[in-house]
């Protein structure tokens, strides 16, 4: 199979590791040789409950018995969809009442940053260096890395940069400004957290000048910082959600929140303001709306903050120089991306699957399942230390 796979499917990068899956189940994934994988990956914070989750799949199989696609978003009235935009409303701000589902994280932000200007009349749009919001055109354009994009150039026009956490780079949000783009949690950039009220002060800012603030929670998002949506530790209520990765238990989905006011202007002038094929598809769905009703019904959220507790326990080493994150989106900070990779494959041999960040090669990569265990966060944290010990010694670190 490895042959066919670099032979015939398009590669992300030069040295992929081309591990060849038989199946996977809860925290676990198995190759065709029958090895054993603990997951600390989740399919990169998207299988939030787990391998082959039963409340998920049953959803997915009692959906394929009634019906899959039928139409294009937005004409027919489908249960599935129709029930999960509904639990959201119910589950998040007042105003944050109306949902567009699409296909994966970066269309919901593409859709975000046309609500945006939509609304506004505005064209500039604001986003953070080291920022991560997708990889096609529109999110590429507020990519707050320039190694990434810059062969792709010209990109969107009229976009902006600030620091993250640099509250004297607020006044570049101004009157002319439609939308500034955050994520509660910068992913990519090595999980780093709001600090000093600063989305408060950004929400101030856009109050001030009426341009709209839009939080990405396609990685925090569902749970993962012990909140639904991280944006609930900072007390803000964003104008626009971004979502996608972890609402989908495994499924490729995306999803943009606002209020009825405003998506309601994608319907007319023009019409068709948004539009997408199998946004919606009632399977997706299903297997959303069971991962939400898990999630929402169970203690999953409040364990994160316990299991987060256990991992910073458990992760200390001289290697390690900090672990940043919350809940269960934490990163193992080590001096170097060399000492990093050298551990991340080093573990990926022995059984553990661990990953790196976009933009900061320091980091380890720990985003399980929010069903992981503490006996297999205990055993994970158990084998990393091991292979630190290894590395240290064999590097004279």
């Amino acid at each position: 199979m490895l042959t066919d796979f670099f032979k015939y499917q398009a590669q992300t990068s030069p040295h992929p590791l081309a591990m060849e899956i038989s199946h996977a189940k809860g925290s676990y994934i198995y190759d065709t040789k029958g090895t054993k994988y603990l997951d600390f990956v989740a399919g990169v914070s998207a299988c939030t409950l787990g391998h082959q989750h039963p409340r998920v799949n049953d959803a997915i199989k009692n959906q394929l018995d009634k019906y899959a696609h039928v139409m294009v978003y937005g004409e027919y009235a489908q249960h599935p969809a129709t029930e999960l935009c509904k639990l959201l409303a119910q589950n998040m701000p007042s105003t944050l009442n109306k949902t567009y589902l699409v296909n994966s994280g970066t269309e919901a932000t593409e859709g975000a940053l046309k609500l945006a200007r939509r609304v506004t009349g505005r064209s500039q749009l604001i986003s953070c260096f080291n920022a991560y919001h997708g990889n096609t055109m529109g999110s590429m354009s507020v990519m707050g890395f320039e190694e990434r994009k810059q062969i792709f150039r010209p990109l969107i026009p009229d976009v902006d940069f600030i620091t993250f956490n640099n509250e004297a780079d607020l006044e570049k949000i101004t009157t002319k400004t439609a939308g500034i783009i955050l994520e509660s949690i910068q992913g990519g950039a090595g999980f780093i957290q709001p600090e000093n009220d600063f989305l408060i002060k950004v929400r101030k800012r856009c109050n001030e000048v009426g341009a709209l603030l839009i939080i990405d929670e396609i990685q925090p998002g569902f749970g993962r910082t012990g909140k639904l949506f991280g944006f609930e530790n900072y007390g803000i209520v964003p104008d626009i959600v971004i979502m996608g990765k972890g609402m989908g238990g495994g499924m490729p989905v995306g999803a943009f929140t606002a209020s009825a006011e405003m998506m309601d202007l994608l319907s007319h002038d023009p019409k068709l303001g948004h539009i997408t094929t199998f946004g919606g598809h009632p399977v997706i769905a299903a297997a959303c709306l069971a991962t939400l009703q898990e999630v929402l019904e169970t203690t999953l959220m409040a364990e994160t903050l316990e299991k987060e507790k256990l991992f910073r326990e458990l992760l200390v080493h001289p290697l390690i120089t900090e672990v940043r994150g919350k809940g269960l989106m934490l990163a193992a900070m080590t001096e170097s991306p060399d000492i990093t990779t050298e551990i991340i494959l080093r573990c990926h041999h022995r059984g553990l699957i661990l990953f790196w960040l976009l933009f900061e090669g320091k980091a380890i990569r720990i985003t399980p399942p929010l069903t992981v265990s503490n006996q297999e966060i205990e055993e994970g944290c158990q084998l990393l230390l091991e292979v630190m010990d290894e590395v240290q010694k064999e590097y004279r670190l």
